[in-house]
Order: C-alpha cells, then structure tokens, then sequence
C-alpha cells in the first residue's frame, strides 16, 4: 500500500496536532495566515484616523483579542500542552467560533466607518486596507472553525 501525506489527510484526525506538525496540518496552518491578516488590521486601525471611536474601538478590540487568543493556542498546540484531551477540540472549537463571530462583526463595523466617509480616499486608505484584511481574517477565522467543527464532530 501507498501511503501518502497531504494536508487532506490529515484533516481526518481526531486529535490536535502537536509540535511542528501544528504547521503540517489543515486546519492548524491556518493559525499563521490569520496571525499575520489580523497583525495588518491591527496595525492600520491603530495608524488610521478614528472618528467613530466606539464603532474602530470594537475593531481594534478584536484585532488584539483575536491575535493573542491566536498565538497562545499556536504557542500551547506546538508546546504540546494538550495532550491527547478531547475537552481541547471541544475549546479549539470555541475559540474558533469565537474568533469567526468576533472578526465578521469588526469586519462590518469598519466597513461601515470606512464607507461613511469615503469623500477623501487620500486620507483613509488605511481604513478601506484595514476592510479588506478584516473580511480575508474572517474568511480564514470561517474556514478554520468548519474544520474544526468537522474534527470535533469526529472526535
């Protein structure tokens, strides 16, 4: 027999993966791209002009929550710190829900500020980038909670 060693096989596990096989295996690679997206939502919120601080203080909220809550399960899953736990997926599950729930209402919150004052685009560039790498993060944050309620369900 054959045996091959895709991404998508590796889907089909029960359990979370542990040290470097984090940056191996689908779902869990997705843990960089999400760091990095929402890294740059961070990053322009917090350069931009904020003229509607509650809507752009949600926002950068998120960013941050989102980036740490991201890094410190990165950090526990190639730690190991898991184990072989079942209650692990059922939190991986939540903080991913959390994580897709949280950015889809920043993403619309900024690009409702954003849309509200597009008279100046010289002036907001920041914010329409900060839109658009809110909807990809959420987008990411979207597919990583599927997988992860796939590998709950299985579990």
């Amino acid at each position: 027999m054959r045996e091959s060693f895709t991404m998508s096989s590796s889907t089909s596990s029960t359990s979370l993966p542990s040290g470097l096989a984090v940056f191996t295996t689908f779902p869990d690679v997705l843990f960089i791209p999400e760091m990095i997206f929402g890294g740059l939502v961070w990053i322009l919120i917090a350069s931009s002009r904020v003229l509607y601080t509650s809507l752009q203080g949600w926002v950068m909220f998120v960013s941050v929550f989102c980036f740490l809550l991201t890094a410190v399960l990165l950090f526990l899953y190639t730690c190991g710190a898991h184990g072989n736990s079942s209650s692990w997926v059922t939190l991986d599950v939540i903080c991913q829900e959390t994580a897709a729930l949280f950015y889809f209402s920043a993403s619309l919150l900024e690009a409702i500020a954003t849309s509200s004052r597009l008279g100046s685009l010289l002036f907001y560039r920041e914010n329409i980038a900060a839109s658009v790498f809110a909807f990809i993060t959420t987008l990411l944050y979207v597919i990583h909670m599927t997988y992860s309620l796939r590998r709950w369900k299985s579990s």
